[in-house]
């Protein structure tokens, strides 16, 4: 399968799994669950998904970048899989009743016992995940996601109308782990046993030194719902976990997780001995042209929005939400700086960058937490400024891009997402404003924004004109347009 044949295969899943889990999320909003309960249950998966940074054990990335994998090294990634999945879930069991207690809430301990069961099944993903992935075989990644997708919904909206409150959404994190497992197993069976020990010290080398890499990116990730918990209360981190949700989830939904494509892309690349840094400034082009616009049309409509879809009492989200999107702009100008040390071995440069950037996103959180939610929000946008400082030098000594380049590919990106606010920017001064805009109109601003947006790329010919044609033409019926995209595109 194509790179670009992959990226449709991995954006459809993305997208469609987005939708699911947003509708469900709105659903169980608007009608089950408040903030406070929301909150509750943020700590508690929080908790989990820090230590759940090992369930993988780096096991994806350790064998998307082999040469080669035979049957014995798959069987040994297998049991190291199994192993580590008792040791997750070992690790969130035993946390539950002192986070209970550190709370004061000892609801935390049953739900943390319930998404700790959901980890003993991810070694049945883990590998035929890695295998599919390695193979570029990104039909089933869509499949599995859709299906763990939508397990998770049901069980998660069906259990909410009975009752459940914030064990709803824990049980049904264990449906998703259970369904994931066995969807991937059926497409790509890779059972983890019978255990084979003999010859992991290989596996292990790598996967403790990805696991620490990944433990540094958890606690930057997860532990935020945790400090706002604790320092401003439940009602607090409902708010915050929903506004972060909401943001994080439209961004993946517009870059479509085409991240997981590239990863085996450029391995290719690497195992050719092609330079990485043409490829890498596409890469960017593509980041910054799509979800630049994206997160700051969300920035600016996050009041509208906010009251569409979640209802008045969630209405303190949306100056929350407006901040932390307006981050997203920051983290994806250096796309992939994870990725590319750990493929060309620098695992261990990468690991003093991963501390020092959690503690700086720690840090700045539990400031900003002085001044209330919002402060909170504010220090994203703060921790976004300096991830950018930090990961600059670092990844153009690495990958060798061309730092001119850069700066156009950023300037062409900034430019295309002004044009695509201008039309809602103007209504909110000259007619309508965020707390009195109707839908229709909304939606006739997005509508004529992205049309400012395409022109405005056309015009100044931006590089990820291409490989944005490039992949319309690889969706369903786009040969049809082809001829269109063709004429479009810049000489």
């Amino acid at each position: 399968m194509s790179v670009r044949g992959a990226a449709v295969w991995a954006m459809g899943g993305q997208y469609l799994s987005f939708a699911i889990q947003f509708i469900t999320s709105v659903i169980i909003s608007r009608l089950f669950l408040s903030p406070a309960e929301v909150g509750l249950f943020s700590i508690a998966l929080a908790a989990a998904l820090v230590v759940s940074v090992l369930q993988d054990f780096g096991l994806t990335r350790y064998m998307s970048g082999l040469p080669s994998v035979d049957a014995d090294t798959q069987a040994r990634c297998s049991t190291v899989a199994l192993l580590f999945s008792f040791v997750v879930a070992g690790l969130i069991a035993v946390s539950a009743l002192p986070m209970a207690h550190a709370y004061g809430q000892l609801a935390l301990a049953p739900m943390l016992l319930i998404i700790a069961a959901a980890y003993l099944f991810i070694p049945l993903a883990v590998v035929p995940m890695a295998l599919m992935g390695r193979a570029m075989n990104f039909r089933g990644h869509f499949i599995v996601n859709l299906g763990a997708a939508l397990t998770q919904a049901c069980v998660a909206l069906t259990l909410a109308a009975l009752g459940y409150s914030a064990f709803a959404l824990a049980w049904a994190t264990l449906a998703n782990g259970v369904a994931r497992g066995l969807i991937a197993q059926y497409l790509r069976p890779a059972l983890p046993y019978p255990l084979r020990l003999q010859g992991i010290a290989p596996v292990l080398s790598v996967g403790s030194r990805l696991s620490g890499l990944y433990a540094n990116y958890g606690i930057s990730a997860r532990t935020p719902d945790m400090i706002v918990g604790k320092l401003l209360g439940l009602n607090s981190v409902g708010l915050y976990s929903r506004a972060a949700s909401l943001s994080d989830q439209f961004r993946t939904l517009i870059s479509g997780a085409i991240g997981s494509v590239f990863y085996p892309a450029f391995a290719r690349k690497r195992d050719n001995g092609e330079p990485l840094g043409p490829a890498y400034l596409r890469v960017v082009a593509g980041y910054t042209a799509i979800i630049w616009p994206g997160m700051a049309g969300l920035a600016l409509a996050a009041e509208p929005v906010v009251k569409l879809l979640y209802g008045p009492r969630w209405e303190a989200v949306a100056p929350l939400l407006s901040t932390i999107s307006l981050t997203e702009i920051f983290l994806v100008m250096l796309p992939l700086q994870s990725d590319l040390p750990i493929l060309l071995g620098k695992i261990n440069q990468l690991m003093l960058y991963a501390l020092t950037e959690t503690c700086l996103s720690l840090t700045l959180l539990a400031a900003g937490c002085q001044w209330g939610t919002q402060g909170a929000a504010a220090s994203r946008l703060v921790y976004g400024a300096a991830w950018v400082l930090l990961y600059a030098r670092f990844l153009h000594r690495l990958v060798g891009f061309d730092a001119r380049q850069l700066l156009v590919i950023y300037a062409k990106s900034a430019l295309s997402t002004l044009a695509g606010l201008a039309p809602l920017a103007l209504t909110y001064g000259l007619w309508s404003g965020p707390s009195t805009i109707s839908l229709p109109l909304l939606c006739a601003n997005v509508l004529l924004g992205g049309v400012l947006w395409m022109g405005t790329m056309l015009a100044l010919r931006h590089p990820a004109l291409d490989d944005l044609f490039g992949l319309i033409g690889h969706l369903p019926g786009g040969r049809h347009v082809q001829p269109l995209l063709d004429w479009l595109k810049p000489a």
